[in-house]
C-alpha cells in the first residue's frame, strides 16, 4: 500500500499535496483499491469554489459510485482534464496522473485536522 509521507489525508480517503497556497487533491491508493476499476470521474467543469467536507464530485467504478470530499476550502484553479479520457489513471497512478483538481487554499488552518501518513496508515489498518 502506497502512502506518501509528503501528503495529508482525510478520513474519507482523499489526499492533498500542499505546495505553498496550492493544494492538489485526489483519492488514495487504498480508496482506489476498494473501489476497483474506475470508469468515470465526475467533477463539474463549472466548479469554482470548494468547501471543506462537501462533496466535490463522484468517482464511478464498475460496481459502485462514491463521493469525493473536499479536504479544504478554496478556489478551484485547475481540473485534471485527462481523467475524462483516462479515468483508469486513478487506479494506476492515484498520486500522480490520477490527481483530480487543484485549488488555491482559502484557510490553511483547515489543514490542521487532516491526517499525516502515519495516522492515515493507522486508520486503514495497514
Amino acid at each position: 500500500m502506497n502512502i506518501p509521507q509528503n501528503l495529508k489525508y482525510t478520513k474519507e480517503h482523499e489526499w492533498i499535496l500542499i505546495e505553498g497556497s496550492t493544494g492538489t487533491i485526489g483519492i488514495t491508493d487504498y480508496a482506489q483499491g476498494e473501489l476497483g476499476d474506475v470508469v468515470f470521474v465526475d467533477i463539474d467543469p463549472a466548479l469554482t469554489e470548494i468547501t471543506k467536507g462537501d462533496s466535490i464530485g463522484t468517482i464511478e467504478a464498475v460496481k459502485t459510485v462514491s463521493d469525493i470530499f473536499a479536504p479544504c476550502s478554496g478556489k478551484v484553479i485547475e481540473l485534471n482534464e485527462k481523467l475524462k479520457d483516462s479515468p483508469e489513471s486513478v487506479n494506476s497512478d492515484p498520486y500522480g496522473a490520477g490527481w483530480m483538481l487543484k485549488v488555491e487554499i482559502a484557510n490553511t488552518a483547515e489543514l490542521s485536522d487532516l491526517l499525516d501518513a502515519a495516522a492515515y496508515q493507522a486508520l486503514i489498518g495497514q
